[in-house]
C-alpha cells in the first residue's frame, strides 16, 4: 500500500486515442498514423483511431469512429471517444479540419478531459493572421506540441512565440531495411518517390537528364507514386501526362519511367535500396517535415535534394547534397558527382546508415510513450 501523499507510478504502456487521417486514405499523414499505431501496439500500448472522414470506409478494428468536419454533433462524439483514452494525440496540418484554417479543431481540443499532444505535420513560415492564431491557440490549449525537425521547432518557438518547454522534437519515423539489397538494374537509377502533383519538382530532373546521358551506364529516372487524390480529382492525370510529354520533348523518353502502383512500406523500402541516388527536387522552400526524405535516408542511399528546411537539416552531415532551388546546373552537377564518384556515394550512404537507427519506428514509438507518461505525470501533479 502506498503511503499517504505518494502517487502510484504511471505505467510505461499507455492507452492512446489518435485523431487524424488513416488508411485507406492515401496521404503522408495516413501512412504516418498507420506506422505509429503499429509501433505503439508492438511496444504494448493500446491505440484507438478516430479517422477524419474522407468518404472511404474501413473494417480495421483499431478505428473506433470518424470525425465529420462541419458537424458539431460529430465533434462532440469525437471528444467523447478521445476521452476514453489516457492521452489524446491530435494530428494537425492546415486544411485537414473544418472551419477557417481548421479552427473547428480548437473546440475539440478545449473539450478534452485527458492530456493532449498535438503533432504539427507542418508549420507555415508566412501564415495568414487567422492561420497563425489557430496554431497559437492549439499550442496554448494542448499539453504538448510535437514537431519532426529542429527547423520546425525553431519556427514554432521563434516565429510563433510558443514556449520551448511545450514543444518536443520527435523524428518522423521510418522502416529500416531488413532484407538484403535487391539486385540493381544495369542502368543506374535516379529515383523519386511519393504522391505526384505540381510542386514536386519532377520537371527539374527531367530537364537535367539530357546532360547526364553521357554518364557511364546511361542513368534512368524512375518516378514512383500515384497522383495525389486531390490533384486527381481536380486535374485528372494531366500533370503526369505533361511530364511524359516533357521527357519526350527533351529526348529522354526512353530514360524516364513512371510507376503509379501502390507500394507497401516494405516494398518501397526495398525499392529505395536499388537506387543509385534518391532525389527530392521539391519546389517548396518552406517544408519542415518530409516523410519521403526520412524514408530515403533510412534506406541508406545517397540523397540529392533542393534546399527545403528539413533537407538542409537532415543532410548537413553528409548523407546527401543540397542544391539551390533555381540552379539547374547545381542539380545536374550533384547527380553527376554521386553517379560517377563511388567513394562519395559510399560515404553518403554510410552517413545515412549512421542516422537511420534514431528514425526507427520502435525508437520513435518509445519517445511518444515517454512524452505521454510525462504529460500524464504533469496532470497528476497538478491534481
Amino acid at each position: 500500500m502506498l503511503s499517504p501523499g505518494v502517487r502510484k507510478p504511471l505505467s510505461r504502456t499507455v492507452r492512446f486515442g489518435v485523431l487524424g487521417t488513416y488508411p485507406p486514405a492515401q496521404c503522408g499523414m495516413a501512412t504516418f498514423t498507420s506506422a505509429l499505431t503499429g509501433a505503439l501496439s508492438a511496444q504494448g500500448s493500446e491505440v484507438s483511431i478516430v479517422r477524419v472522414a474522407d468518404g472511404s470506409s474501413t473494417s480495421d478494428d483499431t478505428v473506433i469512429g470518424e470525425l465529420l468536419n462541419g458537424s458539431p454533433q460529430s465533434s462532440a462524439a469525437c471528444v467523447e471517444m478521445l476521452n476514453q483514452s489516457q492521452v489524446a494525440v491530435i494530428q494537425h496540418e492546415d486544411g485537414l479540419y473544418g472551419g477557417a484554417h481548421g479552427d473547428e479543431l480548437l473546440a475539440i481540443l478545449g473539450a478534452l478531459q485527458v492530456p493532449s499532444i498535438v503533432i504539427a505535420h507542418g508549420v507555415s513560415k508566412n501564415p495568414a493572421p487567422h492561420q497563425r492564431w489557430v496554431l497559437e491557440r492549439m499550442a496554448a490549449t494542448s499539453d504538448r506540441m510535437v514537431v519532426m525537425s529542429e527547423a520546425a521547432r525553431e519556427r514554432l518557438c521563434g516565429e510563433y512565440g510558443v514556449d520551448r518547454k511545450k514543444v518536443a522534437m520527435i523524428p518522423r519515423g521510418a522502416t529500416l531495411p531488413t532484407q538484403p539489397r535487391l539486385k540493381r538494374s544495369s542502368r543506374p537509377t535516379i529515383l523519386t518517390c511519393g504522391l505526384l502533383g505540381p510542386g514536386k519538382g519532377i520537371e527539374r530532373v527531367i530537364d537535367a537528364l539530357p546532360s547526364l546521358l553521357n554518364v557511364p551506364g546511361r542513368p534512368c529516372y524512375h518516378v514512383v507514386g500515384r497522383t495525389h487524390p486531390e490533384v486527381l480529382a481536380s486535374q485528372g492525370e494531366s500533370y503526369r501526362m505533361g511530364l511524359v510529354e516533357r521527357a519526350r520533348s527533351n529526348g529522354v523518353a526512353d530514360s524516364v519511367s513512371f510507376d503509379d502502383r501502390y507500394f507497401t512500406t516494405a516494398a518501397l523500402t526495398a525499392l529505395m535500396q536499388t537506387a543509385a541516388v534518391i532525389v527530392l527536387p521539391y519546389d517548396s522552400k518552406d517544408q519542415v517535415t518530409s516523410g519521403v526524405l526520412v524514408d530515403a535516408v533510412a534506406s541508406g542511399r545517397p540523397v540529392v535534394a533542393t534546399a527545403f528546411p528539413h533537407a538542409v537539416e537532415l543532410l548537413r552531415d553528409g548523407a546527401g547534397i543540397v542544391v539551390p532551388h533555381d540552379d539547374p546546373e547545381a542539380l545536374s552537377s550533384a547527380l553527376r558527382r554521386v553517379l560517377t564518384q563511388p567513394r562519395l556515394a559510399g560515404s553518403m550512404a554510410a552517413e545515412a546508415r549512421q542516422l537511420a537507427p534514431a528514425m526507427a519506428w520502435p525508437v520513435v514509438a518509445d519517445a511518444y510513450v515517454t512524452l505521454a507518461a510525462g504529460v500524464r505525470r504533469e496532470r497528476q501533479m497538478r491534481g
